[in-house]
């Protein structure tokens, strides 16, 4: 506290009457005793009969003391302000009452001055009577009516406590007796999970067979895929081939060293071309008398090319067509697999006829053995290879 506010202090408590002399000095040092001998004072001047103990001497009793006393404080204040409100609402009433009491004071005055009528009053008071026992009368009906509802409510809640407590032994009775077929019921329910538990055994085994099953489809499909493409670009190949021993045949002058991818110094000296118009003669002669045979021989050799290369693996599910085309070239084509390493041997101008077609279908064998051979994969189990691109050189053959 404040110089200015200990000394309102002691100048309010002089007012006050306080019976002690209260000097500046006196808070200098804390002083409890003093604090709670006025708080006492003040409780007991404004209530005497209030019951504070004044038991300060240990920390707890000095709690205890400040606790009693505001709540003491606290509770008049609450009183005090409930009283307050109150007297705020009455006094509004009896304005508003004192606002009326012009027209109330003459109806006051009539009704002192006229006389009264005994016989009136009596009979008023009568019809009062009459209604209050009528009334009385009825609570009374009620009363009894209440009472035998109460007994009828007791005589159900009596009933129904012994159907309860029969209900209770019934189900006491149920629960000790087994039922008849418990034994087999039991036992089924326990096949019936062993049958479960196979179930979800086989039903697990199946998703995963029919996991591994797609898996291989797909796998075959696309070794399929793969041996598809390769042959479409061996026949492709074999088209060229084709169509470039056509132009060598159909173009008498030019040298078959031309059209070949091997240089002419590579060529041993019954390869290379003779520079003579009868040889040159002699030879397309023989080249349109052998062709219509080698036609006919070699239409019939990309089927068996085919079979042994289906015949090197085992039996599967086959997707798609493994042939390139359907069309005349594609089947004109397919003998150039045979002619691909071919000599121009065949081309020799002392040769007959005889002896170069038997030439000619020897090395077409050996060919054919060699590509199938080739084409034929090492294992059914592992994917066909891809063939490598093939780079055009002048060192093919």
């Amino acid at each position: 506290m404040s110089f200015r506010d200990l000394r309102n202090f002691t100048e309010m408590m002089r007012a006050l009457g306080y019976p002690r002399h209260i000097s500046m000095e006196n808070f200098r040092t804390p002083n409890f005793g003093l604090v709670s001998e006025v708080l006492l004072w003040l409780v007991k001047r404004y209530e005497p009969q209030t019951d504070i103990p004044s038991d300060v001497e240990t920390e707890q009793d000095r709690v205890f003391f400040i606790k009693a006393i505001a709540q003491f404080m606290i509770a008049d204040l609450k009183a005090a302000r409930q009283l307050a409100s109150e007297i705020t609402s009455k006094g509004a009433s009896l304005y508003d009452l004192l606002g009326k009491e012009v027209e109330l004071r003459e109806l006051r005055t009539e009704a002192i001055a006229r006389p009264l009528e005994i016989n009136e009053t009596e009979k008023v008071m009568r019809i009062a009577i009459k209604d209050i026992l009528v009334q009385v009368q009825k609570t009374k009906d009620l009363l009894n009516n209440v009472a035998s509802d109460e007994a009828n409510l007791e005589a159900k809640i009596d009933k129904r406590k012994l159907e309860l407590e029969r209900n209770r032994k019934r189900l006491q009775t149920l629960q000790s007796v087994r039922p008849a077929f418990m034994d087999e019921y039991e036992k089924t329910e326990d096949e019936l999970q062993k049958q479960y538990d196979i179930y979800l055994e086989k039903f697990r085994n199946l998703a995963y067979l029919e996991q591994q099953l797609e898996d291989h489809h797909r796998i075959e499909q696309e070794r399929f895929e793969e041996a598809e493409n390769t042959l479409r670009l061996m026949q492709n190949k074999l088209k060229e081939e084709e169509k470039r021993l056509l132009k060598s045949r159909s173009r008498p002058g030019v040298p078959e060293a031309a059209l070949s991818d091997k240089p002419a110094w590579s060529l041993s000296p019954s390869e290379r071309p003779s520079t003579g118009n009868d040889d040159s003669d002699i030879d397309i002669q023989e080249d349109d008398e052998s062709d219509s045979e080698l036609e006919e021989r070699r239409l019939s050799k990309p089927r068996t090319a085919m079979e042994a290369l289906l015949q090197g693996r085992p039996s599967k599910r086959v997707v798609g067509t493994m042939q390139g085309g359907d069309s005349d070239d594609d089947m004109e084509a397919a003998p150039a697999l045979l002619g691909k390493c071919k000599t121009p041997s065949s081309k020799k101008q002392e040769d007959s006829e005889d002896s170069e077609i038997d030439m000619e279908d020897d090395e077409d064998d050996d060919d054919l053995e060699d590509e199938s051979i080739a084409l034929s994969p090492a294992k059914p189990s592992q994917r066909v290879r891809k063939p490598e691109p093939l780079d055009e050189s002048d060192n093919d053959f």
